[in-house]
């Protein structure tokens, strides 16, 4: 049976405005059947990506304090999250994370909702997960998702460089998980250090709890132990010179399959008590994780709302294809009806995800598309 689809294109008008048809767009996918009032105010999780610094196409903060105002009209309490990146940015341990979002508009003031970081200070404030799937028996994911009582997903939807797209599965999937099960999707073994730029400061060694990491008596640069590390990734964060780094080493369609399987981790003690939320606005070929956003592929093609996120993603991505593409873009073809994802990274076999994540029944990738 056909998921639905709800979408609302960006047209507008002094009396029916875009936040007004927003509203509308909340109202029928039922944001407040996230909502299960067996306890007073329940939490709520908006789970969005704040957008490093520099980044100017992640989702505005007057529509997510719309999103806001109705969990709070609803009876729950909403408070606005990410987890921390695995790579050394902005966003890579609370701190900074929390002054990229406010400085990026998610302030209080602006959004009337408190900002958590679901993975803790640095991305250890997690929750093992047993999911029993192929890639793996059990997932690493961030506290605050966990513990949540409701979650309303937001995701900017984009072009990305390992997964083809990035929206609400993805949004799940990588921001959904701690620092540990981020490097668990990325990588099969333990982050490397570059030697030839290690200090020899032990920066790493003192702030590994495994002691994994010990400096070699012969260089005196530190060298990580696989057999002991257990991914944390904390040494990744620690080294002050930035010379830990993530062995980009997985295969792609086995990232794609662990990808599905965190999205379905985040989701199973939340069936019933999710939206999901897709601007498919300023779709940059590339991740709101760089502190830049290259020139649009397409033109804005407007807000999609579902409580499914493989079909929420799938029409985004039809949407996405059949849409004309835009002159001096990193778009090749600019034919409706081509290909947008391979046309800029050829390697990535993108629907691999959609049919793993039904096969796993994380969702469907039939929808019925209503317009709003």
């Amino acid at each position: 049976m056909p998921s639905t689809v709800y979408c609302m294109d960006l047209r507008a008008s002094i009396k029916e405005t875009n936040f007004k048809r927003f509203g509308k767009l909340l109202k029928a996918v039922n944001l407040k059947g996230v909502i299960h009032r067996k306890k007073r105010r329940p939490l709520i999780a908006i789970k969005l990506h704040f957008g490093e610094k520099g980044n100017t196409s992640y989702i505005r903060p007057n529509f997510v304090r719309l999103v806001v105002e109705e969990v709070w009209e609803s009876g729950g309490r909403p408070f606005l999250t990410d987890a921390n990146t695995l790579y050394l940015g902005t966003r890579s341990e609370a701190v900074s994370h929390l002054t990229t979002a406010i400085e990026n508009g998610f302030a209080y003031a602006v959004v009337r909702a408190p900002l958590v970081i679901a993975d803790g200070l640095t991305g250890k404030a997690e929750v093992e997960v047993a999911i029993n799937q192929e890639q793996f028996k059990k997932v690493y994911l961030a506290e605050a998702l966990v513990e949540a009582e409701g979650l309303v997903v937001m995701s900017h939807f984009k072009l990305h460089e390992m997964s083809g797209f990035g929206g609400a599965l993805k949004n799940l999937a990588m921001g959904g998980a701690s620092r540990r099960g981020k490097l668990a999707q990325h990588s099969n073994i333990a982050p490397v250090v570059t030697e030839k730029k290690c200090t020899g400061c032990a920066e790493c060694v003192a702030h590994c709890a495994q002691e994994a990491i010990s400096l070699s008596p012969e260089t005196g640069k530190a060298v990580i132990d696989p057999k002991k590390c257990v991914g944390c990734a904390e040494c990744i964060l620690v080294c002050p010179y930035g010379n830990i780094q993530i062995q980009w080493n997985e295969a792609i369609p086995v990232f794609l399959k662990k990808l599905m399987e965190y999205a379905y981790g985040v989701m199973l003690g939340k069936k019933g008590r999710a939206v999901f939320i897709n601007f498919i606005t300023q779709v940059s070929p590339a991740c709101d994780c760089y502190g830049f956003n290259d020139a649009p592929i397409v033109p804005d093609l407007g807000i999609l709302a579902s409580t499914d996120p493989v079909a929420i993603d799938q029409a985004s991505a039809d949407l996405v294809t059949q849409s004309i593409g835009l002159p001096g873009s990193a778009l090749k073809n600019l034919t409706p009806g081509s290909d947008k994802f391979r046309d800029v990274y050829p390697q990535i076999d993108w629907p691999l995800q959609f049919a793993y994540a039904e096969q796993i029944g994380l969702g469907s990738r039939e929808y019925e598309l209503v317009k709003i």
